[in-house]
């Protein structure tokens, strides 16, 4: 039978020479020592993380300059964009964090704000737009920031076959660049010169019917409230002046003296009177009565010149009156108060 061993010619473990089994234990250890120090040293690499870098001051910056800067630094940036109250700030950083000189990671991402400049970089053209709306329209523009375009108050008035309100003229003109802020002069029409007015009869009207005259005459008027006197008829106009037929400025008040109403119980009875700037020309103004059940009715409605606004009213008790200019609220009182 063949012997397999002399085939292969394999020696007898007593055979193999001790100094190779020395060598071999020497090479396992070194192995598993060479093991160890390649851990420790990835775990000590581990420790020390990203090499840590000095922010640089990038703010007030062109944003290119400011990418080079931090790509020097092996810094990133995340960018938002912003309105600024300066024009000449456009395509600048405003705003870094973290902010310049501290110490972070390299990779890290340095949040930068650039300006997009001004809301608005030039003077709008306002010839032919009405003085109120154009206000309201620069102050929505520059909610957000300072506004930078301011209107001249009061401007220049002056008659004009244009609307009352109406921008005639306005410097600095239109397409001028804006470097800082500006503040615009305008011109602004008084609407046509009116023809005199001829004073109506008002003595002996009841109120509403007085109301009636002045709202169709367009005359300017200005009430007294008194007891009546003598023959006097309680809640009639008892006297005016100028009398009658009178023609003058549309804007010069008719003196009325109303005699006050009986009193009746659940009623007030008083004068409603309200001061007022004095307008450039006279305004859309309407006076009206809010009743405890929440309806609401006009007691007048006029163009006034402004000084003071006054009326008698008979009301229940609990009513609101409401005086408006242009629609807007100008004056909220208790009937009686």
């Amino acid at each position: 039978m063949m012997d397999f061993r002399s085939l292969f010619n394999f020696r007898k473990l007593d055979e193999i020479d001790p100094r190779h089994y020395r060598t071999a234990i020497i090479a396992l250890v070194g192995l598993i020592a060479l093991m160890a120090v390649s851990g420790l040293l990835a775990f000590f690499l581990a420790l020390r993380g990203e090499e840590q870098t000095l922010v640089p001051d990038v703010t007030d910056l062109e944003l290119s300059t400011a990418l080079i800067k931090l790509q020097e630094k092996e810094l990133y940036p995340r960018i938002s964009l912003r309105f600024s109250e300066n024009p000449e700030t456009r395509g600048r950083i405003l705003e870094q964090d973290p902010p310049p000189g501290a110490i972070v990671k390299a990779g890290r991402r340095i949040a930068l704000v650039v300006s997009r400049g001004a809301v608005q970089d030039r003077v709008g053209d306002y010839v032919g737009q009405n003085l109120d709306e154009v206000k309201i329209h620069l102050q929505t523009v520059f909610g957000s920031t300072r506004q930078l375009i301011t209107v001249m108050d009061p401007p220049v008035y002056k008659y004009d076959k244009n609307p009352a309100g109406t921008i005639l003229e306005q410097s600095p003109g239109p397409d001028t660049e804006l470097t800082g802020p500006v503040e615009l002069a305008f011109i602004v029409s008084r609407g046509p010169e009116k023809a005199r007015v001829k004073v109506p009869e008002l003595s002996g009207l009841a109120l509403a019917a007085a109301i009636k005259e002045i709202e169709k005459s367009g005359v300017a008027f200005r009430f007294e409230m008194r007891p009546a006197a003598g023959k006097e008829t309680p809640g009639t106009v008892v006297a005016q002046l100028p009398v009658p037929g009178t023609l003058q400025d549309a804007v010069t008040p008719v003196t009325v003296v109303y005699a006050a109403p009986a009193q009746v119980e659940g009623v007030v009875s008083a004068l409603f009177s309200q001061p007022l700037p004095e307008y450039p020309y006279p305004l859309k103004a309407t006076l009206l009565a809010e009743k405890p059940d929440g309806s609401m009715t006009p007691l007048i409605t006029v163009e006034h010149p402004g000084t003071i606004f006054t009326l008698p009213y008979a009301l229940p008790e609990g009513s609101v009156l409401v005086l408006q200019v242009l629609n807007r609220v100008v004056a909220r009182v208790e009937a009686g108060k």
